[in-house]
């Protein structure tokens, strides 16, 4: 069945993510020894990301809402290092100028182009991408988050949730993504067709597409040549 609406992830498919938030982390890092000095010294890049994952781990209820988890964080290694834990909004900000400093893959603009024309698009994201600070935004209709829906992928409600706000049914509504358990077995479960985006600095191997998969392709512009727009 042809689609008449199209969802799309964000992170490591329109972009790849991990060296925007190295950089990010590299220039949070400098704005800290400015302005938090003690809390740069006890903590280095890698030492701030270990805390930023232990309050991943000990707050699970926050699995949806990766700005909660990074902020609280930094207010933690700004109180053991003895800093003003009020620092920890404004170096979040710092931290999501640069995260938003994307290199976005160079077939994504066309193909936007070329797929906004034929289909209504909403992002569908478990990360904290703000598509307008991109200058993505003119070609999305709409953006579900999980931070703002309440709860990520693979949940079949937030992909209930994007087809709502495509005005589509899901059995009519591709989505589009690069991980399998998150994107491409989410959304089939969900009743959803789907694509899975394997880009070959991410995805070696294109034969783990699970069954009832509609496209397997390398890149945003193969699968507008596969939709034939």
């Amino acid at each position: 069945m042809t689609p008449v609406a199209l969802t799309l992830d964000l992170d490591d498919t329109l972009w790849p993510i991990w060296p925007a938030i190295e950089r990010a982390e590299v220039h949070l890092h400098g704005w800290l020894a400015q302005r938090a000095p003690a809390t740069a010294a006890r903590f280095d890049t890698a030492g701030l990301r270990a805390l930023r994952d232990e309050v991943a781990r000990t707050h699970p209820h926050w699995a949806h809402d990766l700005s909660a988890v990074r902020l609280e964080s930094l207010r933690r290694a700004l109180a053991a290092a003895g800093d003003d834990v009020r620092l920890a909004e404004p170096a979040f900000e710092t931290f999501l100028q640069w995260r938003h400093r994307v290199d976005l893959y160079e077939d994504v603009v066309p193909a936007l182009e070329r797929l906004a024309s034929r289909f209504p698009l909403v992002a569908l994201t478990n990360g904290n991408a703000d598509l307008r600070a991109i200058g993505l935004a003119p070609w999305f209709r709409s953006v579900v988050s999980a931070r703002g829906f309440g709860r990520g992928k693979p949940h079949a409600d937030i992909f209930m949730e994007a087809c709502r706000q495509a005005q589509a049914p899901p059995a009519q509504v591709l989505h589009v993504g690069d991980d399998l358990l998150l994107d491409v077995e989410a959304a089939l479960a969900a009743g959803l067709q789907a694509a899975w985006v394997a880009r070959p600095d991410i995805h070696a191997d294109v034969d783990r597409a699970p069954p009832g998969t509609h496209h397997v392709v390398r890149s945003l512009g193969e699968l507008a040549d596969r939709l034939g727009v």
